[in-house]
């Protein structure tokens, strides 16, 4: 009894500290990238970094906190243990992994369906906070007729026409005018089915191919990856044009 309540005092103190460590490393991650984003200064660059590793830093500072909830689940009933019998030691092990593996895939398909929603938010207010010109004036977004009235020839060229889209930033005071390049492609939107931001682009088809003097047309197939639902929208194509940043 003497040996069993000794390694089951170790093992606490063990658990304890595996899942403090495993919550810090967890609130340490989400630190880390708010911190990066925070050192990007440039709106379009910040966008870029957001995009690409949000998902992926707070899916592992996730992943860190179901480790923390393993350990701690192991220190449930320990003074029981004792006082019975050590099968329930290996009982309760079995249990904790098995809630475990169900705690990574709910949470898994949780932040696969729920998180891109606060992504696109995010996204969206970095994409259209005013830009400030190399002069300090605030810049303005034009909409998509301007965008076509500047005659922006060359911009997009060979496949690439139908995977981006084009913000248009200029400064009215002197004249300066910013091109943003985005990938589309990359985005998810709200499925007008379920509600849940999983809706992609799978596949796209020119109708009509954009010249220096005629805008294009472009037809994208959009699928749910959550429901299945399809749906496909007719988007017009700008002009070639240049200097796209």
């Amino acid at each position: 009894m003497e040996t069993t309540s000794t390694f089951m005092a170790a093992w606490d103190q063990y658990m304890y500290i595996g899942g403090g460590v495993c919550v810090a490393i967890g609130v340490l991650i989400l630190l880390y990238h708010e911190f990066k984003v925070f050192q990007v200064k440039d709106y379009k660059e910040k966008y870029d970094y957001v995009n690409l590793y949000e998902i992926r830093y707070f899916w592992y500072a996730v992943m860190a906190f179901i480790l923390a909830g393993t350990f701690l689940a192991n220190t449930i009933a320990s003074h029981a243990i004792e006082t019975n019998s050590m099968r329930w030691f290996y009982v309760r092990t079995f249990i904790v992994l098995g809630l475990t593996v169900i705690a990574y895939f709910l949470f898994f398909s949780l932040v696969k369906i729920y998180y891109p929603r606060f992504i696109e938010r995010r996204l969206t207010r970095l994409r259209n906070t005013p830009r400030i010109s190399p002069a300090g004036n605030i810049m303005r977004k034009l909409n998509d007729s301007e965008v076509q009235e500047h005659h922006l020839e060359g911009t997009r060229k060979g496949d690439d026409v139908h995977s981006v889209d084009y913000d248009v930033w200029i400064d009215e005071k002197t004249g300066f005018k910013k091109i943003e390049k985005y990938n589309a492609y990359e985005h998810a939107e709200e499925c007008s089915e379920c509600g849940y931001y999983t809706m992609k682009i799978d596949k796209e088809e020119i109708e009509e191919h954009p010249t220096p003097s005629s805008n294009g047309l472009l037809l994208k197939h959009f699928k749910c990856s959550y429901c299945g639902h399809r749906e496909q929208h007719e988007v017009v194509i700008a002009r070639l044009s240049e200097n796209v940043t």
